[in-house]
């Protein structure tokens, strides 16, 4: 039997054939793998495949990765990351005003999360400069809890475990806004500290809170975060509902110090209230427990205004 030339090249051909599509499949899986998102500063984020070594430099950050489904890929967290429990038996990396950056190169992060406006500027744009890939967030209120959200499963390749948390914020969220936003309007003052005096201004998670209930942040004009402020001002504007925070689970004994304006209306119904911080001041979906609770605190104060 004789045999051409083109028939001895066939089972040469086919070799070379399988390796070039065993390549094209690897090269389409590993693009399929790949993330990419824009971030708060407005920068592309981009892996190869999901990050499997997580380092947040916030509490609130962190909650919201284990939100996220991305609790397991943690491998470094900042202080005071103190849930979900879990967050508590993370290294610590330092503090979100101080890192350790030795820590975090020990610790091989694929990926860290950096607080815009809370993380030291220098440190972030060096992590960036050793090569490690940065994401920077920076949540202003509760709509952007859920951006957050999923922009961070991408990262993460947890987009199932997040879609769940999302579809339930969102519909909390909705039902808390058709419930309370237009409602009869509650003057509130919220109170973070004593001494000096703190409130909220009117670019934070808390105005948007206070908003969502029907009620007016008597210091929305303010465009800081946390503006420090004054016993007269607080008399001047006459907040109708005074909300607290302090620094722990426990009512601060200081919120009975307006007892004594007895000309405030706040005083005068009685509607002094207390939430615990980390309910209110961490842009996470637990946010909603804290709107909730300081929902159903302007309400009474609403119903109390009304009957007097």
């Amino acid at each position: 039997m004789r045999y051409s030339s083109r028939d001895i090249a066939k089972p040469l051909l086919r070799p070379a054939l399988l390796l070039t599509c065993l390549f094209t499949f690897l090269a389409l899986s590993q693009n399929s793998l790949a993330a990419e998102v824009l971030d708060d500063e407005g920068s592309v984020v981009r892996l190869d495949r999901p990050a499997e070594r997580i380092i947040s430099l916030a509490p609130s950050l962190t909650e919201l990765l284990f939100a996220a489904g991305a609790g397991s890929k943690m491998v470094g967290v900042v202080n005071y990351s103190d849930y979900p429990p879990q967050a508590k038996t993370l290294p610590i990396i330092g503090r979100h005003d101080l890192l350790d950056m030795e820590k975090i190169l020990q610790l091989r992060p694929d990926l860290v999360v950096a607080w815009q406006s809370g993380n030291p500027r220098a440190s972030v744009n060096r992590l960036r400069e050793l090569g490690i890939t940065v994401y920077i967030a920076e949540p202003k209120n509760l709509a952007s809890i859920p951006s957050h959200l999923r922009r961070l499963a991408v990262l993460a390749g947890t987009e199932t475990a997040a879609d769940r948390v999302i579809d339930d914020f969102e519909a909390k969220l909705g039902a808390l806004s058709e419930n309370f936003r237009h409602r009869s309007p509650v003057r509130t003052f919220y109170q973070i500290w004593d001494r000096p005096l703190i409130s909220a201004g009117g670019n934070e998670l808390i105005n948007d809170i206070i908003s969502l209930c029907g009620g007016v942040n008597i210091f929305a004009d303010i465009q800081l975060v946390a503006p420090k402020v004054s016993t007269e001002a607080v008399l001047v504007r006459n907040p109708q509902a005074i909300v607290a925070s302090g620094m722990d689970i426990e009512r601060p004994e200081w919120l009975d110090d307006w007892l004594k304006w007895e000309q405030l209306s706040a005083v005068a119904t009685n509607s002094l209230f207390f939430v615990p911080p980390e309910l209110l001041q961490r842009h996470t979906p637990r946010a909603l427990l804290g709107a909730e609770r300081m929902c159903e605190q302007i309400d009474l104060s609403r119903t109390r205004l009304e009957t007097n």
